[in-house]
């Protein structure tokens, strides 16, 4: 498996990449975002680590620009710990958040439970099953992870199709935040609804009409979120 840690501090980039080399991860660091983007654009990578601030082209930025032609898991490592901060990082396509100072144990379970979380989803196409999905307006093609609405292909993130995709293929069913977190992070539910809420909010705004009163995401009251009925 192959990550690009992107992080300006050299003390704690060569401590990541030293300990995850152990773990057999090759490792290819950048320490500026221009840097970054253009390495990110020569190879390819089972996941991103970033830090949000870097020289040159910010850590956000960064994450945009990704974010136009590639899923790829994204980890973000910062010392911005707000609420805001970690809502912005999430809402902008990070799929993990881990906050200075922390434990390179810590790293690589996030790094595991990110990259297993993608496999499996690979893993999971039901080849028998039709590869497209047709309801409420949308097309989702599972075979090369696309949606459109109109004609119009709609770009989503990894954990955004992922979300859009369990409701799709089950429409007649609600889903908790706790196990859509559990279903989509491939990870234990604690408490933290703020992941689900930024997703949810995130594709509501891309696929809606009106954000605001949502007919595809429909929000059930005091339960989770289902699928809405077809026109």
């Amino acid at each position: 498996m192959k990550i690009l840690l992107i992080e300006d501090d050299t003390e704690i980039s060569d401590m990541l990449a030293d300990y995850l080399s152990t773990e057999n991860y090759e490792i290819i660091t950048a320490y500026d975002g221009e840097n970054a983007c253009r390495k990110f654009e020569m190879d390819q990578y089972d996941l991103v680590l970033l830090d949000l601030m870097i020289p040159k082209i910010s850590g956000m930025d960064v994450m945009k620009k990704i974010r136009k032609s590639s899923t790829v898991p994204i980890i973000i490592i910062s010392a911005k710990d707000t609420d805001s901060d970690i809502t912005l990082g999430l809402g902008l396509g990070a799929d993990d958040y881990i906050t200075k100072p922390f434990s390179v144990t810590e790293v690589l379970a996030r790094i595991k439970a990110n990259i297993r979380r993608t496999t499996q989803y690979d893993a999971m196409i039901d080849k028998n099953s039709s590869s497209k999905i047709e309801r409420c307006g949308l097309l989702m093609n599972v075979e090369d992870f696309t949606v459109s609405k109109g004609g119009e292909v709609i770009e989503l993130t990894a954990k955004e199709f992922e979300i859009l995709k369990l409701l799709m293929q089950n429409p007649q069913r609600v889903y908790t935040k706790e196990q859509i977190y559990s279903l989509i992070w491939n990870d234990a539910y604690m408490g933290d609804e703020n992941a689900v809420n930024v997703h949810i909010s995130r594709l509501r705004n891309k696929i809606e009409k009106e954000p605001r009163k949502p007919q595809i995401v429909i929000t059930v009251w005091g339960i989770g979120y289902k699928l809405g009925e077809e026109k």
